[in-house]
């Protein structure tokens, strides 16, 4: 992928960060055995292969489970692991589609689907499996067992957005009509051009309606029967959008979040990527840290969001070369030097200082 440097991707460090890397031939008895014996002292083993791969290959359950009765299996697939699209192939912009997200993305139903820019599927999936891993490792605690959590990118995105993009969907027999309850349009709203840039502004509640009414010099917004209640400003959106919109154009973002904040307004300036990470309140969250690669150099990475009063996370350990670990872990699974250096000599695995010579 692009931006690399020491032979590094940008993606390939942050996503590879606090992890050691082994590097094994599944396909040769020999490195499938190694990797069986790495599962003697784990916790969790992940796999997210088409339906069917492990098991072919000799990690299934059964076989993971045999070494390690009480370990967390964790399948990831795409569409799921069952029906005619369990054996697809799957990337984050066919779940986009196929979930529905893009058309809510799009606005309408009736109108062009768009895809969210980012690899959103994706994220949210490794987000729901490390929670829902969590969740089989403390049910282990209560009752000795292991278990299989099997989970699917489109299960995922569907119920992200079931709770308010679906809601139109909700009440069986009274179903939505196409153009109704998409995102962007119940969204449109939170968006605004000023005279120089642009801003997000929610105005939902009677107290934020009056606050806006106010902070543009607007009071008669309050006396409009179209505005009175936040039922009748939905049903009324095109217009309240319209005005609203109208009175930001006339200053700056600056200004309209000094006048808007000091009436309890929320608001906030539309940043770029560039300003984003040096905004001030990601300053004072300590949200980007500066680290040293030992080869790809001086980088900028993002924290783990989550804060543990019981166990401060230090700076993260820098993702590894692949296989830059092989030799490490296969010792402490019980490999001799002789065994290992056999095992690396024959190709069934990979140690990286003697790829570099």
């Amino acid at each position: 992928m692009a931006g690399r440097r020491g032979g590094f991707a940008a993606s390939f460090l942050n996503n590879n960060r606090n992890k050691r890397s082994v590097t094994l031939n599944l396909k040769d008895p020999r490195g499938l055995e190694a990797a069986l014996r790495l599962c003697e002292g784990a916790d969790v083993f992940v796999q997210n292969f088409r339906p069917g791969v492990a098991e072919r290959l000799g990690l299934g359950e059964p076989a993971i489970r045999a070494v390690r009765s009480d370990i967390i299996y964790a399948s990831i697939a795409g569409f799921g692991f069952e029906g005619d699209w369990a054996g697809k192939p799957v990337y984050d912009p066919l779940v986009q589609a196929l979930s529905g997200l893009a058309s809510v993305q799009g606005g309408a139903d009736i109108a062009r689907p768009r895809l969210v820019r980012t690899i959103l599927p994706d994220k949210v999936t490794a987000i729901q499996a490390s929670q829902a891993i969590t969740a089989a490792l403390f049910a282990r605690t209560q009752t000795g067992q292991g278990s299989h959590l099997t989970l699917s990118m489109l299960d995922t995105v569907v119920a992200f957005l079931w709770s308010s993009d679906m809601a139109g969907y909700t009440f069986i027999g009274d179903e939505a009509a196409p153009d109704e309850g998409a995102q962007a349009q119940s969204f449109v709203e939170l968006i605004y051009q000023t005279k120089d840039s642009w801003m997000a502004v929610s105005a939902h509640t009677d107290s934020t309606w009056s606050g806006l009414s106010a902070a543009v010099g607007r009071p008669d917004w309050l006396k409009d029967p179209r505005f009175s209640s936040v039922a009748l400003r939905e049903i009324n959106k095109p217009e309240r959008l319209a005005l609203t919109q109208e009175a930001l154009l006339q200053d700056t973002t600056v200004n309209w979040m000094t006048r808007l904040t000091a009436k309890d307004v929320p608001c906030a300036p539309v940043l770029t990527r560039a300003e984003m990470y040096s905004h001030p309140q990601v300053t004072a969250n300590h949200t980007i840290l500066e680290l040293d690669h030992p080869q790809a150099g001086r980088i900028r990475q993002a924290r783990a969001p989550a804060r543990f009063s019981a166990s401060p996370i230090a700076s993260p350990r820098p993702a590894r070369r692949l296989g830059e670990d092989t030799r490490a872990v296969l010792h402490e699974a019980g490999y001799s030097a002789y065994d290992i250096d056999t095992l690396i000599r024959s190709g069934v695995a990979t140690d990286v200082q003697e790829s570099i010579e």
